[in-house]
């Protein structure tokens, strides 16, 4: 088998070219891209997800794109975004990149968001789904091929209060951009069809034990969470060794249950609906392909991470496309960015909206085994979600952004 390193090593050498000067560089048509990836901590093995799938974009196609050899360099921001800054930093005035695929977290997104707009480097972000950065702080060199952290969760909102009948939920969710997001568009949803949060948990990033938030959990139809990382996995587990699993039902946002996750649970995550913009249980020849070859590198089903940056690289390919592989005029790549529209994505076809967000297939799904193997099988498709929901981007933006207490608890 094709191990995980020797693909690694392998995409990272056809990769690599000599950094040249400007003239030089022309002459050889070189594209340097920069990776924010993540190595340790709660988030490396989303890091490790989003190395993944970049380097199979660029092992499908010998490590150029649009006629451009690609010249890739990871650097690692361990999860915090005050070095994801240095690192973003790095890259651009180091290693020169024309542009910045990642990074991992919203958080990190947030801190480098500034001093890429001011440098002027494009920035497709693979998977932080800060908010605002699509919503009321347009950075016009970034566009994003994830999703916003709310986004799949509007739909969810829905379905938790028309499908599944849940009147009343505990939400739990790690307290930093992300989770607070996620849970909010959840909420606003969800109480918009007639439900009620009864109560909201905020668990610290790095929280080992989960048994004060799982003790506060009776009196509600199911719990809301919305994990990253490892968190996903070591709530479901306490939750299941606390017998809670067959007392109240848990209904979870995207990462929470994530492949990348998934691969290490068991029986305790039987039966938990999602929502997301991805699965690998999509039965499109594009999907079937893309797990089948990320599966035979690293042994497990990819996720939201993996997507995210092959979606980056075919969002960079179709741009490059139709620029004439031109990278020089920044302006014009842009330009082109956020016009791409992709068919031949593994989650589906998606386009971008003014905003630079992914306009894209939300889908409601159930972990079921199938096998031998955890799998989110798909149960319901909703189409075209935006990032704005049913509302129009006026009336959502003219409300604060997603936060701890906005909405509020009723």
């Amino acid at each position: 088998m094709f191990s995980r390193r020797k693909f690694l090593a392998s995409a990272a050498l056809s990769a690599a070219v000599t950094q040249l000067p400007s003239i030089g560089r022309a002459q050889n048509k070189t594209l340097r891209v920069g990776i924010l990836s993540c190595k340790s901590g709660a988030l490396a093995s989303g890091g490790k997800q989003m190395e993944d799938g970049f380097a199979l974009f660029l092992k499908e196609r010998g490590g150029s794109v649009a006629g451009l050899q690609v010249e890739l360099t990871v650097a690692d921001t361990s999860g915090q975004p005050a070095l994801a800054k240095t690192r973003a930093q790095e890259l651009v005035e180091r290693a020169n990149v024309d542009l910045i695929v990642g990074p991992v977290a919203a958080f990190e997104a947030l801190a480098i968001n500034d001093y890429l707009a001011e440098a002027k480097v494009p920035l497709l972000c693979s998977s932080a789904a800060a908010e605002d950065l699509t919503q009321r702080k347009l950075n016009p060199w970034f566009v994003r091929t994830s999703s916003s952290s709310a986004q799949p969760c509007h739909p969810l909102g829905e379905y938790a209060a028309r499908e599944l009948g849940y009147k009343s939920v505990i939400t739990i969710a790690d307290d930093f951009a992300f989770g607070q997001e996620q849970t909010a568009g959840f909420q606003r949803v969800f109480e918009a069809n007639g439900g009620t949060v009864s109560s909201k948990l905020w668990a610290p990033l790095t929280t080992a034990d989960y048994g004060t938030y799982i003790s506060q959990m009776s009196g509600a139809d199911a719990v809301f969470a919305a994990f990253a990382g490892a968190n996903g996995l070591r709530f479901l587990k306490q939750f299941n060794d606390y017998g809670m699993k067959d007392q109240i039902p848990v209904i979870s946002a995207m990462t929470t249950v994530d492949e990348g996750v998934l691969k290490s649970m068991g029986d305790e995550a039987l039966g938990i609906i999602s929502a997301g913009w991805y699965s690998a249980a999509l039965p499109t020849a594009e999907n079937k392909a893309f797990v089948d070859q990320l599966r035979a590198i690293t042994g497990v089903d990819p996720g939201f991470y993996s997507v995210g940056a092959y979606s980056a690289g075919l969002a960079l390919e179709a741009a490059l496309k139709s620029t004439g592989g031109n990278i020089e005029d920044k302006q014009a790549f842009m330009d082109a960015l956020k016009k791409v529209e992709i068919s031949n994505d593994p989650r589906g076809p998606w386009k971008l909206d003014q905003y630079g967000n992914p306009v894209q297939n939300i889908y409601i799904r159930k972990v079921e085994r199938k096998d031998g193997r955890l799998v989110n099988s798909v149960v319901r498709t909703y189409d075209k979600v935006s990032q704005f929901w049913n509302y129009s981007p006026e009336q959502f933006l003219a409300s604060p952004v997603y936060s701890r207490n906005d909405p509020a608890k009723i």
